[in-house]
């Protein structure tokens, strides 16, 4: 065994969660990666990971599921000790107006990114908590800024996940404060990710948007992994129940 950093990324092979597993292989972490379902995409991120000098294990599941997370869990008890979580995966749905989205959009974004994550986020106390056996850690919750602005004629459902991620994430801070687990959200802007036409069917969304972000250009998945990995960093060791905003001032 090692005694090097073991970091669960759900959301893993895609995006921001895979910035997030290169950058945390590059600074002497492991890495259980989940994904949902590009293999390809996942294992790519894992090769990277490993020439970084990285141990890394790749497990397939829903995060929108119980069974998938419980499954994933017991995957990386068996690989090793966890000492970080970052709870990524997530899905927008297709972009319209509230009073035209179907009930099965909203039922499954609010599946994958709230029940499903604090799910994922009970998981990870049971593993990090000195209450149940463990040695600390943290676990940061990527949120989004669309938690702040609402996203109106977008998606406002997939704005009300978020929201619920930070509530998430302010409760669960002062729950295990003295149980050697911080837990932080990352709020990310316009990011330059395949979300956008993906999952919102909007291939013109980011240009569209990018003049009401004050720095006038778009994040880099990159970006978000930096305010990520500070967070898990002992140089973020007095930072619990925080929200930082990596947004270009949107």
């Amino acid at each position: 065994m090692t005694d090097r950093p073991l970091t669960l990324v759900t959301g893993g092979g895609r995006g921001i969660g895979a910035a997030v597993c290169r950058l945390a292989a590059q600074r002497g972490h492991d890495l259980v990666i989940g994904y949902r379902s590009d293999e390809a995409a996942a294992a790519a991120v894992a090769g990277e990971a490993r020439a970084a000098g990285a141990r890394v294990l790749t497990v397939r599941g829903d995060m929108g599921s119980e069974e998938d997370i419980l499954a994933l869990f017991a995957a990386a008890d068996g690989f090793g000790r966890l000492s970080h979580v970052v709870n990524n995966a997530g899905v927008t749905g297709r972009s319209s107006r509230l009073d035209a989205a179907p009930t099965a959009v909203i039922r499954s974004t609010v599946d994958i990114n709230v029940t499903g994550a604090i799910l994922v986020a009970r998981e990870a106390v049971k593993r990090l908590s000195t209450r149940h056996g463990g040695r600390g850690g943290s676990i940061v919750n990527i949120s989004s800024v669309a938690a702040s602005i609402g996203s109106p004629g977008e998606y406002v459902w997939y704005a009300a996940s978020k929201a619920a991620i930070e509530g998430l994430t302010a409760g669960l801070s002062k729950e295990v404060a003295l149980e050697g687990v911080r837990v932080n959200s990352v709020q990310p802007g316009m990011t330059a990710t395949e979300i956008h036409e993906r999952d919102t069917g909007d291939a013109a969304r980011v240009e569209r948007i990018r003049p009401s972000i004050p720095m006038q250009r778009i994040g880099l998945p990159e970006e978000i992994a930096e305010a990520v990995l500070f967070l898990m960093s002992d140089a973020a060791s007095y930072i619990t129940g925080a929200t930082l905003k990596v947004s270009g001032g949107r």
